[in-house]
């Protein structure tokens, strides 16, 4: 590890005993009379083993740093973000409070050792900005999203809808179309959020969750939630601003990974039964009135919520005997 601002002296003395080279006097001198000695750069670097005298100056001369990374992935919080970025024991400093829901792009981000962990989390919600900013420009028309703040939000509900990339832009299609129609969204992990802020639930949602007025909950509110649920990625924000062409209302789990997607509540029902075939066949059915036994990432039904007249959109009622969830 070469310090900023240290000495050619102390830097050839610092690798004498580190083995790096054999004799500190003789790297200075040759430093000097090829007139390098000004241009060792601090970083922190891999040296192979017993690599020459002047293959040893030209790695620090050119300034090849070792790249540690750090990954954000999607559908992370920005404080499960910020509690990465915080404990990455290379980065220095204090990462500063916990950034805006939503506000930070996941990626895998490299950096060097003693850059600052409140950079890195700026270089994050700078890379969203600017993914934003190029997709939101290209976005397809007649949205019914009136600003990019509006995207993020719907992009991470996608983002915890599903885990299939191919399913996105269907999915994404599905709730625009909602939005349209004046239909609540009914999805459950912005029930979750509230609960939990984005951590596993652990257990199924209660009737009584279902139908509490927290402030995501999208069984409850209409239209889209007031903050982001995650931090979405680059595939879930692009389907959202580029959804497929579907008219398409439900979907559910098909209990074999991924889902099943309906544009009428009778095609729904025959989706949910084969679905409910299939639960019966993998595990036994467990009463309870309060506990729906339905994991976040197999959602098992939308209700039959009747599709509001175009011309005057008005919001399904909430059922306080729903069986299962959503979609």
């Amino acid at each position: 590890m070469v310090l900023p601002h240290s000495r050619t002296h102390d830097i050839a003395q610092m690798l004498e005993r580190k083995g790096v080279i054999k004799n500190a006097l003789v790297f200075e001198f040759d430093l000097r009379i090829r007139g390098l000695a000004d241009k060792i750069k601090a970083g922190e670097y891999a040296i192979p083993s017993e690599a020459p005298m002047r293959a040893v100056a030209a790695i620090l001369v050119a300034g090849k740093s070792i790249q540690h990374k750090l990954t954000a992935a999607e559908g992370l919080t920005s404080e499960m973000i910020w509690r990465l970025v915080q404990k990455d024991d290379v980065l220095t400093g204090d990462a500063g409070p916990v950034p805006p829901e939503g506000t930070l792009l996941p990626e895998t981000y490299l950096f060097t050792r003693g850059e600052t962990r409140a950079h890195l989390l700026a270089k994050m919600a700078k890379a969203q900005d600017v993914f934003l900013a190029q997709k939101w420009e290209a976005r397809a028309s007649g949205l019914p999203l009136a600003s990019i703040r509006e995207a993020v939000i719907l992009a991470s509900i996608v983002e915890k809808e599903t885990s299939h990339p191919e399913e996105r832009r269907h999915i994404a299609a599905i709730f625009i179309n909602r939005l349209k129609m004046g239909m609540r969204l009914q999805t459950d992990p912005t029930i979750i959020y509230d609960l939990t802020k984005g951590y596993p639930l652990g257990r199924g949602i209660r009737q009584s969750e279902l139908a509490a007025a927290t402030p995501h909950n999208t069984y409850v509110i209409a239209g889209l939630p007031p903050s982001p649920i995650c931090n979405p990625g680059k595939d879930s924000i692009t389907a959202v601003l580029a959804p497929e062409t579907s008219a398409d209302l439900y979907f559910v789990a098909t209990g074999h990974g991924g889902h099943a997607f309906a544009a009428t509540i009778a095609e729904q029902e025959r989706n949910v039964a084969a679905y409910r075939a299939f639960e019966r066949q993998q595990q036994p059915l467990e009463s309870g009135p309060e506990s729906r036994q339905v994991t976040v990432s197999e959602r098992v039904e939308n209700p039959a919520v009747p599709v509001p007249d175009a011309a005057t959109p008005k919001l399904p009622a909430l059922h306080n005997k729903r069986a299962r969830h959503h979609k």
